[in-house]
């Protein structure tokens, strides 16, 4: 019996030792990959990528790829694949039975579909561009409309290397592993959002947590699920309206910290229990940019009906709101759809969803640039991104402007392709992908 708990025992240290190195040449493969929409560093940032500075629809195009449906998630890569979600309307016609029932609490702008909806999750080959496969994870009537510039896919999927996880929000939680082959999926129950804009829910993994923002016009919510199961580890609920930011979470000092913008609070949830570790007042309606960090401080921005930023210290606890523990605040010419990028020292971001750039100094939350215009360029929904000393910003009508990193504005080039762009890039390797409105787009130096 000893010598059978002995070798049970050895069997346990040699899996357990097996998974601890995949975890790490995982963990060490993210920052080669883009496993989450806003890259392997969650702000915005490819350390190791070397994308092209020059494109158009006949120049360093390497694939084009047609696109069914309608999305706004943005792509996300792994190894040898790209994966992209979207709803396609059917022709199929709901029953005065199937269709949902509004419910009455609840103001809406939007008026909901009477099709059917099919949720689609697409996995791209990264060399070709040809579906490696594609899965319907849910067809559905959705119960609410949503705003024209919205679309019914637009949370981000993401992955640890292992599987791949995909939100639809009300129309269900899905994880398959990278051939395609479903593991589990999970009903959160319906999402009612504000005036009826829709939802945007991107889930985030960190270890065997899977962390989604369910903030609402009622019954708000932070869930964590296990990501090998799908079952709920725990539920914080959130005095909070529609938010449509994604969670950040990040160690700092032997704790994990799950932080969400959010209109009411900025709060900090602990990973393992979701209570709040501090909260901080002072954003504006709407909280959609989702939070960036690096240096134990934490930096959050809103600015639909107003304009706020803050740097937070993330040695904060309890209602930090008018303590020495927010270390600065600013309140000028602040993103309302895109999220902000960290660049070193440098917080990049744009006024309300137009072309106003503004680079603040991290230490001190002083305008480097302040609301300078970007010249040929309208409107933003995509986030910015950054590489080799690069920032590329994708404008709304497919006009990409790539810029020096720099204290000063300087246009390195300027790039056009025929389509309709509100997801943000993702930038592996020599590559850059676009996720337009008709396409996606692999671009790289030729």
């Amino acid at each position: 019996m000893r010598k059978k708990t002995l070798l049970t025992l050895g069997v346990y240290l040699l899996v357990a030792a097996a998974c601890a190195d995949d975890a790490s040449h995982i963990s060490q493969s993210r920052l080669t990959n883009w496993h989450h929409w806003r890259g392997p560093l969650a702000n915005g940032t490819a350390p190791e990528a070397d994308p092209p500075i020059k494109w158009d629809e006949k120049t360093n195009i390497q694939w084009k790829a047609p696109l069914p449906g309608r999305g706004s998630a943005s792509p996300i890569v792994w190894g040898d694949r790209v994966f992209v979600l979207t709803a396609v309307k059917t022709d199929r016609v709901a029953t005065a039975d199937e269709l949902p029932k509004p419910d009455p609490r609840f103001e809406r702008k939007t008026s909901p579909p009477t099709n059917f909806y099919q949720f689609l999750v697409l996995c791209f080959d990264r060399t070709t561009g040809k579906i490696r496969w594609q899965q319907t994870a849910a067809e559905r009537v959705p119960h609410e409309g949503h705003h024209p510039t919205h679309s019914y896919a637009a949370g981000s999927p993401t992955t640890d290397g292992r599987f791949v996880y995909a939100s639809f929000g009300s129309f269900g939680i899905y994880c398959y592993d990278l051939d395609g082959t479903p593991i589990w999926q999970r009903d959160l129950g319906r999402l009612n959002t504000r005036l009826g804009w829709g939802e945007a829910v991107t889930p985030v993994i960190h270890g065997d947590s899977l962390l989604l923002n369910w903030d609402q016009e009622a019954d708000s919510a932070l869930y964590c699920l296990d990501a090998k199961t799908g079952k709920t580890k725990w539920k914080a609920d959130r005095n909070e309206k529609t938010s449509w930011n994604t969670p950040l979470v990040l160690e700092h000092n032997g704790r994990t910290q799950v932080i969400v913008n959010g209109t009411e609070r900025i709060r900090s949830h602990d990973l393992t229990t979701g209570k709040v570790l501090w909260e901080c007042g002072g954003m504006t309606v709407n909280a959609i940019p989702s939070a960036v960090a690096a240096g134990g401080v934490v930096y959050c921005v809103s600015g639909y009906k107003g304009a706020a930023a803050c740097a937070i210290s993330l040695d904060a606890a309890g209602d930090v709101t008018d303590s020495a523990k927010v270390l600065w605040r600013y309140a000028k010419g602040t993103p309302y759809v895109p999220s902000p990028l960290l660049v070193g020292n440098r917080l990049y971001f744009t006024e309300a969803n137009s072309a106003l750039l503004t680079v603040l100094d991290t230490k001190s939350g002083k305008a480097i640039i302040d609301r300078e215009r970007v010249p040929n360029q309208t409107s933003f929904y995509s986030s910015p991104v950054a590489a080799s000393g690069r920032i590329y910003l994708v404008d709304r009508e497919g006009t990409t402007l790539v810029l020096k990193q720099s204290d000063k504005l300087e246009v390195l080039a300027r790039n056009q392709l025929d389509d309709h762009f509100d997801a943000s890039p993702a930038l592996v390797g020599r590559q850059l992908f676009l996720r337009g409105e008709k396409f996606l787009y692999c671009i790289q130096a030729r």
